[in-house]
């Protein structure tokens, strides 16, 4: 039995369930003789042993499993009959006070709350636009070049040449050295190795290292102060300064492919036509752009639904997803290698987060509901083959999706939510906002 439901807060509830004690020890008793059909004691055979000593093992056990599946019934009764929309589980708690011969328990609750959408008509979304020129494609078959470089001694002649006359470091160049670092006269760990080596210019030592090495020739030695920085990794010698030693063992010039028939069938164009290849670079870049200009309207879309948007957020649901962006988060860190046994993850770290997924996904049930947005069977197959088109076999990608329903779900996700955004982007006062190729890619450093 349930009592009527109360209101404790905007949308945690509370119901009162009361069991009979003779109905529950019933159920108890009825699944200890169950148990007793296969229970084991020393002494006894399988299922020969005494109900007293099957109540003395398994009765906790039992009885736990039995108010657990009572309580849970008639909570789950008195939601339907409420017309409750549970948000996350009950907190079920132990009651005092209960009549005789009865049991009671407070189950608190969250219900989820009702969404007030605004008037779309008057919400500004930004579209983000961008375009794919020639100058794109030839920074992108210049990355690609760089890509496939390789390297020959200067001075040596060889097919591409001999480097030209001036055999010292330079930017670009691979430099293999021998150093060696002091701190007060003394080595220091890390601070020796013979045969290393870096490319000249891409920042990979501390720029005392780099110029000390700019200009030495093979067989040429420089010794230098360098300052470690406070925030160095190496913490014995962050902030400190060493004296080092480097010496020249290899100077080596960079030659790029040149961008031929041959280049071509490298980037999978099998007769080596230019032509084909650049057409191939800008579908690929148009596909990334069309994905990333998608992504940065629907971030816009989501702002705006937030602003225009009144609801209360359950906690419950907060707290579950919290969770699963902790879960999320660890195992990804563990993926790239890192150990994350002990490593501690405040959840509120992820709370805000959390607060904005839970919102927006009430506001997108809502719109999707009242507006019937849902995915359709042709928009999720047209999704699939899209996403097959930048692999080698299509075919195989659209079979791997359908292969598996939780895979399939993630795609319908996707086109539920460009739904939402289409039909908002219909609705609002949407502006246009042009970035450049190299902003939209995050390679304007690069340019």
């Amino acid at each position: 039995m349930a009592t009527a439901v109360e209101t404790l807060d905007k949308l945690e509830r509370r119901i009162t369930i009361t069991l009979p004690l003779d109905d529950v020890k019933a159920e108890v008793e009825k699944r200890l003789k169950v148990r007793a059909r296969t229970a084991k004691a020393p002494g006894f055979r399988p299922g020969k042993v005494p109900m007293k000593l099957v109540a003395q093992q398994y009765g906790y056990q039992v009885e736990t499993e039995v108010l657990n599946d009572k309580v849970g019934r008639a909570f789950n009764e008195a939601a339907a009959e409420n017309n409750l929309r549970v948000a996350g589980f009950p907190r079920i708690e132990p009651k005092s006070g209960a009549a005789e011969g009865s049991i009671a328990f407070d189950a608190t609750f969250e219900i989820y709350p009702d969404v007030k959408i605004g008037d779309l008509s008057s919400v500004e979304v930004e579209k983000t636009v961008a375009q794919v020129s020639d100058a794109e494609i030839d920074k992108t078959i210049d990355i690609l070049r760089k890509q496939r470089v390789h390297f020959h001694v200067k001075g040596e002649q060889g097919a591409h040449g001999d480097g030209g006359a001036d055999t010292s470091a330079q930017n670009g160049d691979r430099v293999t050295v021998d150093f060696v670092g002091k701190i007060d006269g003394v080595e220091f760990q890390g601070g020796k190795a013979d045969n290393y080596s870096f490319v000249l210019g891409e920042g990979r030592m501390l720029p005392e290292f780099e110029a000390a090495a700019l200009g030495l020739k093979v067989g040429e030695s420089k010794t230098f102060p360098l300052s470690f920085p406070e925030d160095y990794h190496g913490k014995d010698v962050a902030g400190k300064t060493a004296e080092f030693t480097i010496t020249m063992k290899k100077v080596e010039w960079a030659h790029m492919p040149e961008v031929d028939a041959e280049f071509a069938k490298s980037l999978g164009i099998a007769d080596g036509d230019l032509a084909k290849m650049r057409e191939d670079i800008k579908a690929n870049l148009e596909r990334e752009v069309k994905g990333r200009t998608k992504s940065k309207t629907k971030d816009s879309v989501m702002d705006a639904l937030i602003k225009v948007s009144e609801l209360d957020v359950p906690k419950a649901l907060i707290e579950q997803d919290v969770e699963r962006l902790v879960e999320m988060t660890r195992q990804d860190m563990a993926q790239r290698g890192m150990n994350v046994k002990d490593m501690p993850f405040p959840p509120e770290l992820f709370s805000a987060q959390a607060e904005r997924r839970v919102r927006l996904g009430l506001i997108l049930a809502e719109l999707v509901k009242t507006n019937n947005l849902q995915a359709t069977a042709e928009q999720v197959k047209a999704q699939v083959e899209e996403f097959a088109q930048s692999y080698e076999d299509p075919q195989q990608v659209v079979k791997y999706y359908y292969a598996d329903r939780r895979r399939l779900a993630e795609v319908e996700a996707l086109v539920l939510e460009e739904n939402v955004v289409n039909y908002v982007l219909g609705k609002a006062k949407v502006t246009d906002k042009s970035v450049a190729f190299d902003e939209l890619m995050g390679t304007g450093a690069q340019a």
